[in-house]
Formats: C-alpha cells, structure tokens, sequence
C-alpha cells in the first residue's frame, strides 16, 4: 500500500521538467525520435501532433496494456475456453453470459493497447513504454491458468474501492469536492486483501469461499473499467490535434460501455455473510442489493438510491456550475484533479502491483514508470 509515496515524490519534483520532455524513463525508448517524427508527418488533420498529445497516448497505451494483462487472467479462468469449474459457475450467477462478456472485455484491451502502440509506431515514430520488464508477479495456478505466465498485475491480493456504485448514484459531483466521500457498495471488500481468481484448485473446495471470490471478480471489473470511463473525457480536453481527439473520443465510450455491463452484473451478486479466506485472512460480506428498491429516493440514503442495483445508469449530478440543472454525465472529469496520476494511484490502492513473495522486493519498480507516464499526460495542454 505504500509502494507509491517515492514515485509520488519523484512526480511532484519533475512535473515541470516533464511538461516540456517525454523522457519518463530508462524503460520508455524511441522519445528522442518525437521531434524529428513530427516534422516528417506532413499535414495533419487539425495541425500538428504535439508533445503533449503523444505524452498521453503513451500513457494510455501503457494503462491498455495494464488492463490487457489482468483481463487475460480473468479469461483464462472464467472465460469461454475456461475450463468448467466453481469459479466460472459462480461468475454465471452474475450471468449466465459472463464468459462471453469477460472474452470480448479481452478482446477490447488488447485491440486498445495494439492500436495505440502502432498509431504512436507509425504516426510519430515513438515506441509505447516498455512494460515487459515489470513481468515478474506470479499469476494463479488453478486449472486453466498459464501456470508459467508471469504478470504485471496481481488479481489475488485486492483491496478494492467499490465507491464507485454509490458515485455515480448520488447528485454530488467530485469535480466540485475531491475530497467527497462516497459510500462502498461492499464495505468488507474495502478493507484487507481478497483474491478475485482462484490461486489454486484448493479455492474451489468451498462453495462458499469460490463464489465470494467469483463475486470480488465482478466488482472488480467495475471498478477497472470506470478509471477509463472517466480518463479518456479528461485527456482529451488537453488534446490539441482533432485526429487525436477523435482517438480518446472512440475509444472512451467503449470503456464506458464495459463499465456499465459491470456494475449491472455485480449487482446480482448473491448474499454471503463473512466468507473467511484463509489464504489473506480476511473476510467479506455481500448484500442483496437489490433490497432498496422501491425505498426512499434520497440519495444520502443508504438503504435506497445509492445503492439501488438496478441503477445502472448514472443519475443526474451537478456539472460545470451548480446554478445549473443536474444532468447524468461520465464523473469525474475535471483537468483540475491530475486524472491519470489518480488513475496509477487507484490502481497502487487496489494493490494491482503488489509482489506476494515476500523473498523479493515488494513494488517491481512498474509504479515509478506509470507515475511519470502520468505525470507527462496531465502535464499536457492543449496548444491552438
């Protein structure tokens, strides 16, 4: 959990010099090229290219190839070619159609992460940061997992914030209050770690324990896909050339689109009370969220809107000015709150990086090379 605080420090101290260079880091290649790429581009739709508008590409191609890793976990073990086991069955209490959607969640990544890196390759002659270095978590050795694989991201020691669910429930708007606390969806998964994959076959002997464990995955989807909800709006209102823009603008709605399949399916997560893990010691609890409906329509009640499961839309919030009427929109968005360092940061609290083996060093250094990819696309301005 506190792998983070150097490369917060690193970022505060270089956030001037990155607003001006695309030199992140020793693993990132090809940024020398950016200039002379630029100048061989010819015209462009919308003007230039700028250094800004490659700052957040190259970011966003690295978040892609972060959530490229963990969905490929997520659909070796529950999706379509998944081979039947406790896991997949309880993912098919949240659907029956989860596999498919888990597969085609899969497929998005991976056809982000390619694009971007061919567009940054072919358009301007810049590399995407090189991220296979960082592949050093071991990943599940449950039947119908890559044993031998080795990850970027850890799926079996979260901490996951499921504020998200009453967020986009209630008329407070982050823009206006960073500092705004909303309500958890799952408390319990807010609190210690919990595995979102079986780690072995051992995890499915408990009925019990494979279904917390398949209903963590749900919300964590969730909770994976609304950081890009929100990321794609707020990079592109620093975006100077329109055929960038139109990028951020083509892809973003495909991320929202996967996060609202998400919180639909998690919200049919059946009840479990205090499901022990034995593995990360922790225990979770899930609620029948579908208990509010028909209750007060007050969105600072717990027991009504805010955590009302079919809401699955967002609810009208304040936006640009409260003097205005509130109107549903993707939140947040605001330029003002540094969205892709906070988005790292989400991913560092979820734990996503964490080493388990404790005979080597817990943070795989990954974390300082996101922060300064982050810091480089919230430094970026639009120019003309």
């Amino acid at each position: 959990m506190k792998q983070s605080e150097t490369a917060i420090r690193k970022h505060a101290n270089r956030r001037s010099f990155l607003k001006n260079s695309l030199a992140a880091s020793a693993a990132t290649v090809g940024v020398g090229l950016l200039s002379n790429g630029l100048s061989a581009l010819g015209a462009v739709p919308g003007g230039g290219i700028t250094e800004g508008d490659a700052a957040i590409l190259r970011f966003l191609a690295a978040a892609e190839i972060l959530e490229t890793d963990l969905w490929q976990q997520y659909t070796e073990l529950g999706g379509q070619d998944a081979p039947d086991s406790g896991y997949k069955t309880g993912l098919m209490q949240l659907d029956g159609d989860m596999p498919q959607y888990i597969n085609d969640n899969t497929d998005d990544e991976i056809s982000h992460a390619r694009f971007l890196g061919k567009y940054l390759d072919l358009k301007l002659g810049v590399k995407s940061a090189d991220l296979s270095g960082f592949r050093k978590l071991k990943g599940s050795q449950a039947t119908g997992a890559v044993k031998s694989a080795k990850r970027l991201t850890n799926l079996t020691q979260l901490t996951i914030d499921t504020s998200f669910w009453t967020r986009y429930r209630s008329i407070t708007n982050p823009d206006f209050d960073p500092k705004a606390t909303f309500d958890q969806a799952v408390p319990s998964l807010n609190s210690g770690m919990h595995t979102a994959i079986p780690r072995t076959d051992d995890d499915t002997k408990s009925q019990d324990l494979i279904d917390a464990i398949a209903f963590t995955a749900g919300f964590h989807f969730a909770f994976i896909e609304q950081g890009g909800s929100s990321l794609y709006p707020t990079l592109a209102q620093k975006v100077t050339n329109l055929e960038v823009l139109r990028i951020l603008l083509s892809i973003g709605p495909s991320e929202t689109m996967h996060f609202q399949t998400w919180q639909d399916k998690a919200g049919n997560a059946l009840p479990l009370d205090m499901v022990h893990d034995p593995v990360n010691k922790s225990t979770v609890t899930f609620t029948d969220l579908h208990a509010g409906l028909g209750e007060s329509a007050n969105e600072t009640d717990n027991q009504g809107k805010v955590l009302q499961a079919n809401l699955i839309m967002p609810e009208p919030t304040h936006f640009l000015d409260p003097k205005f009427t509130p109107v549903a929109i993707i939140r947040p968005t605001s330029t003002k709150l540094n969205g892709a360092v906070a988005a790292v940061q989400g991913f560092v609290d979820d734990n996503l990086f964490f080493n388990p083996d404790p005979k080597v060093e817990r943070n795989t250094g990954i974390v300082d090379v996101l922060m300064d990819l982050a810091a480089a696309a919230d430094a970026a301005r639009r120019e003309f």
